[in-house]
């Protein structure tokens, strides 16, 4: 692989670090607020690679007609990428709603200790909290 393919497409190796960040903080953290956020960080990878993908160097936007030959960049990635952001967003509140709930019904965000508590009740044995 040429240096100026790795550096010329450095975007992709920021996709791929903030995804590979994202999963494994969703994988190996108990909080679930830490989850939420590995989530986050995940989801806005995939909106680096759209946008990345959607970009054409040295073309310009398709907003007037320019003529022939003129290399127009598409816009319904960034579009996509748009409404995405705004779902990404309520989906951020309503789990955060969620983990609120959690912590009110059971006293603590961790899911291991979710998960005991839960075990406990299950087998119907008395909780310690």
């Amino acid at each position: 692989m040429s240096a100026e393919f790795v550096l010329g497409h450095y975007n992709y190796w920021i996709v791929v670090v903030l995804m590979m960040v994202g999963l494994y903080t969703v994988m190996s953290r108990g909080n679930l607020i830490k989850k939420l956020v590995g989530l986050n960080i995940f989801q806005t990878s995939v909106f680096l690679l759209y946008i990345s993908i959607g970009k054409v160097k040295g073309a310009t936007a398709p907003i007037e007609a320019a003529g022939e030959g003129v290399l127009y960049s598409n816009p319904l990635p960034h579009v996509l990428i748009l409404t995405a952001i705004v779902v990404g967003v309520a989906t951020m509140a309503v789990g955060l709603a969620i983990i609120v709930r959690i912590r009110e019904a059971y006293g603590t965000i961790e899911e291991d200790e979710i998960l005991a508590i839960d075990h406990k009740l299950e087998f119907g044995e008395g909780v310690n909290a």
